[in-house]
């Protein structure tokens, strides 16, 4: 259903099993992922609009659609370049160290990112399969000088059957 389109509107999921038509569900859910609203500030705005919907509504709808339309503005991304510059840094997520890894390429738009508990070669090597997956081979990665990052790709390259010449890393 992803990929469906009704008039040149991309459809998200059938609204026939919801009581709110598509016009009332959409506009909720972009809200909710483009600001920092609450599910309950959601509620109310649409109270405000004469509009009786839970906040729990809310959040099934913004659960359903997460997925769907992740898959659909990706395929609208521009590709990206073939060198990348590619570093984790710490982050605090609900008072919890986690790491943010990131790539970028030479023009500076994102490639991908990802959030994970731990910086090492098993997290690394996850996400450069996902970022190479989604946005094909990288010619060059640049790098900083951890350790992980030159075992994930490492490990990359040896899982993979790559030439170190086609991913290779610049430790700057």
């Amino acid at each position: 259903m992803a990929g469906e389109t009704c008039g040149g509107r991309l459809i998200l999921f059938d609204t026939k099993e919801h009581c709110f038509k598509r016009q009332i569900i959409m506009p909720h859910v972009r809200w909710s992922l483009s600001y920092k609203l609450s599910y309950r500030d959601l509620e109310e705005m649409a109270a405000e609009h004469g509009l009786e919907i839970d906040h729990n509504t809310i959040y099934r709808w913004v659960m359903k659609c997460k997925p769907r339309l992740e898959k659909a503005v990706r395929r609208l991304k521009r590709p990206a370049g073939k060198s990348w510059r590619l570093d984790a840094t710490y982050i605090k997520v609900r008072g919890q160290r986690k790491y943010l890894y990131r790539a970028v390429d030479k023009e500076g738009d994102t490639v991908d990112y990802l959030l994970a508990a731990k910086r090492d070669r098993k997290a690394e090597k996850r996400f450069l399969s996902k970022a190479i997956k989604l946005n094909d081979e990288a010619v060059k990665i640049t790098i900083d000088k951890s350790e992980a990052n030159t075992a994930g790709i490492e490990t990359y390259n040896n899982d993979e059957g790559t030439e170190p010449r086609h991913l290779g890393f610049c430790a700057c």
